[in-house]
């Protein structure tokens, strides 16, 4: 598995993107930064996209990629999302009043976007890849990920707090290779952090007590907040784990 950092902060500024992470050049994990980074080329070889949760900075680039792409396809690129995502994107942006509905355009048979709701916790097959959802912690519904191809696995936090199911999910996935996990604020800001239902350093450290398997497999930081960055990775700096950057590539 190819995969591609196109946006790993939890916000935006010049020197920032929100998230979004491609696998393959065809499989996107959010929509925080796909029309920012991939040229046009690149945007109509996307098939599929993973949804965590329906927040703005996770889905932000859907209504404008499907006004790029329309046009340029075969078929519809697919959106899952779990059912309470997926009724948000219908009811709050592709609503012909924010966006134009581009899950009916040009005709309901032959859209530019398909939304494919999944249950939370459901395992499902997309493409090649088949994915295990994992709800975690956070004020609205929102997924982690293990997505397996062959004998390579990846994992994706989603936006969390502490949570549990997800690292024993982890501890019975023998294949995987790498863990793409959220750390949002400084410890500083913990009250905050318990409240939006994010990490900082601290809880991080608590949770990745949590793994009890001794195979190798490489932790990747992601969602830094864009005002914290360089104090959040002095925090970092004590634990076993890599903090992402723009731009980073990874082959597993």
């Amino acid at each position: 598995m190819k995969l591609q950092v196109l946006g790993c902060h939890g916000g935006e500024l010049p020197s920032c993107r929100t998230t979004c992470f491609l696998v393959d050049g065809v499989l996107a994990l959010d929509a925080g930064a796909l029309t920012s980074t991939l040229t046009l080329e690149q945007l109509c070889k996307v098939d599929d996209i993973l949804v965590g949760h329906s927040h703005f900075d996770h889905v932000k680039d859907l209504p404008l990629m499907a006004d790029l792409i329309i046009g340029r396809r075969d078929k519809p690129v697919t959106i899952h999302a779990s059912r309470e995502c997926a009724r948000a994107l219908r009811e709050n942006m592709f609503n012909n009043a924010l966006w134009p509905d581009f899950t009916r355009i040009p005709t309901r048979k032959d859209p530019v976007l398909r939304i494919k709701p999944f249950r939370a916790g459901s395992t499902f097959q997309v493409g090649p890849y088949t994915v295990q959802s994992v709800p975690v912690h956070h004020p609205v519904e929102s997924c982690g990920f293990v997505i397996t191809r062959g004998r390579t696995s990846l994992a994706m936090s989603g936006d969390t707090g502490p949570t549990d199911k997800l690292w024993k999910v982890l501890n019975q996935t023998p294949t995987l290779k790498a863990f793409l996990v959220e750390t949002s604020f400084p410890n500083a800001l913990q009250q905050l952090a318990d409240v939006s239902g994010h990490l900082t350093p601290r809880t991080l450290q608590t949770e990745l007590a949590k793994l009890q398997r001794s195979e190798d497999f490489t932790t990747l930081i992601y969602h830094l907040k864009p005002a914290f960055v360089q104090q959040l990775k002095k925090e970092l700096a004590e634990l076993p784990v890599e903090v992402l950057e723009l731009g980073d590539t990874f082959e597993f």
